[in-house]
């Protein structure tokens, strides 16, 4: 079997296709350093085990292993969060489909998981995410906060959509001011793509 490198995966968008919500220099930044440095990072590690396991060599387990989790993690939730963004020309305000009825049976109405969404993703300590996820042991919608990319992720809950809420995701245009991006985050959210993913899930 071929083994293969993370790769970097391009935008569905142009960098500055999510203005004013987020900058062409915020999303270039992003994207080209940030995500790219998890993909690097990641890879580098395989590298070296390969390397390791070639030379006998026993190096220390639980940093490679750590440190490719975080790296590796970072690179899947960066590609799931860049599929559920769009220009806010291109996508509609709320949920539609099977996805806005699962919101409204597990919220009560889509402004009710907006503002609970919200609040997982403005109180998240440090760095970190808020994820709208799905459990199939009880068929429910569910919000998570993942700390840093790999902290409280539990792989039975499948991602439907994630917020990145790291400093990197919005300095650079809202300073320290996290509420500020979280709500405008709402303006370019892929709704086609979060439910895609759910009638995935429910095949």
């Amino acid at each position: 079997m071929e083994k293969k490198p993370y790769v970097l995966p391009q935008l569905g968008f142009g960098y500055k296709d999510l203005e004013p919500h987020i900058s062409e220099a915020q999303l270039q930044l992003h994207h080209q350093k940030h995500h790219a440095a998890y993909v690097n990072g990641a890879n580098a590690i395989l590298e070296t085990l390969d390397k390791n396991r070639l030379e006998s060599i026993d190096g220390d387990a639980k940093a490679l292993s750590k440190a490719f989790s975080f790296n590796a993690a970072g690179h899947l939730l960066h590609s799931l969060f860049w599929e559920n963004l769009a220009p806010a020309a291109k996508t509609t305000p709320k949920p539609e489909g099977p996805m806005a009825k699962a919101i409204d049976s597990e919220f009560g109405s889509f402004e009710r998981f907006k503002k609970e969404f919200s609040q997982a993703a403005v109180s998240a300590e440090g760095s970190g995410w808020a994820t709208l996820v799905y459990c199939r042991q009880t068929n429910r919608p569910l919000l998570m906060q993942i700390e840093k990319h790999n902290t409280n992720v539990i792989p039975m809950f499948r991602v439907l959509l994630v917020l990145d809420v790291w400093e990197h995701a919005y300095y650079l245009d809202y300073k320290n001011e996290r509420a500020k991006f979280v709500e405008s985050f709402w303006n370019i959210v892929n709704w086609q793509e979060v439910n895609n993913r759910l009638e995935a899930i429910l095949k």
